[in-house]
Parts: structure tokens; sequence; C-alpha cells
């Protein structure tokens, strides 16, 4: 379904157990930027009425996700550490078009953003499957339900809003970029790391 060339290795999930406090640390800053960047696609597109109704929806959501997380920090009497780095972010950021004609961007953004909900879902489907602790595999199940229905939706509105641009053939440099950079991750204790 979410068309990743590569898997997360399991024994991601050793690294997160034995070090769940970080990990869910680094997942609520996630969260509050996955956020964060619907906002700033809305902010940046306000005349695409659809797309705002669709990204308000998002943001909630994604809130509410943040808002999850850190009842599950405080609930193992942990406080929400500083916001975090994310480097895999930061290099599909780079592999982002930008400075061509407005489209074109706009386009690559939609892409950029659809490509962390599909690792993020999937990885939520790792933990789900996983993870020990029945109450966090179930509250991974759900968010991995949530987090394909971001990936679909941005691609929906990529497809939607593209004038110049070959979604699909741009979606497959996506993938392959992504596949390039993946097995760099997946050793730390962080959501995408």
């Amino acid at each position: 379904m979410l068309g990743l060339k590569l898997a997360t290795d399991p024994r991601w999930v050793t690294i997160v157990e034995e070090n769940i406090d970080e990990i869910l640390t680094d997942h609520a800053w996630c969260e509050q930027k996955a956020a964060t960047n619907g906002i700033s696609i809305i902010t940046q597109n306000p005349e695409r009425t659809e797309l705002v109704d669709a990204l308000l929806e998002v943001v909630r959501e994604e809130l509410e996700h943040f808002e999850l997380v850190h009842e599950h920090i405080k609930k193992r009497g942990n406080v929400l550490g500083p916001e975090r780095k994310d480097p895999y972010v930061g290099e599909l950021f780079k592999f982002m078009r930008r400075g061509m004609d407005r489209n074109t961007s706009f386009i690559d953004r939609l892409l950029f953003s659809a490509i962390i909900e599909a690792r993020s879902c999937e990885r939520f489907r790792v933990l789900s499957e996983n993870i020990p602790d029945p109450e966090l595999a179930q509250f991974y199940h759900e968010l991995m339900v949530s987090e394909a229905g971001h990936y679909t939706l941005f691609l929906k509105f990529a497809r939607q809003y593209a004038e110049k641009v070959d979604v699909d053939a741009r979606w497959k440099e996506w993938l392959d970029f992504e596949a390039s950079i993946i097995t760099k991750y997946g050793k730390r204790e962080t959501i995408h790391g």
C-alpha cells in the first residue's frame, strides 16, 4: 500500500524498547512538526479551499497525537524533553524542489509530506506488531491507520493540483531517494532515526 521500497529492520524495535522514554519524546516532536508543516502549507495556499479544509483536519489530528503522546510520557512519570532534530526529514527536505515555479514547488512539498507520513505509518505498524506493551501496541496501531490517511491525502492533492508535474514519475523519484537514505536510519531511538 505505501510503496516504500525498504521495510524497517525489526531490530529497530529492540532499540525502541530499550529507550521508550526517549522515543516518546522524539515522537511527540514529530507530531508537532507534522502539524506545523500542515499549517505552513495552508499559509502558502489559502486560495485552495478544499486543501485548507482537509489540512485543518490533519493539523487537528496531529496536535491530538502530540497530546496523546504527551499523555503517555506523563503516565510514565516523565516530562516532555527538548525538541529533537530529525536528520531523516532534513535529508528529504534537501531533495525537495524549491526555487522553481510555484506549482512545482507546491507539488513537491505535498510529496515530501506524503513520504514522511508513509514512513511514519510503516514505523507505527512495526511498533504495533512488535512492541510488548499492549497499551502502546494498540496506540501505535491507531496512529498507523491515521498516518495512512494522511499519506493518501497528500498524494491525492498532489495529483489534483499538479499542472506541469508528472506526479507519478516524481513520486517514484521520491520513493527511490527515500530508499537510498533509509538504510542509514533505524539505528537510533527515534521515530525516523
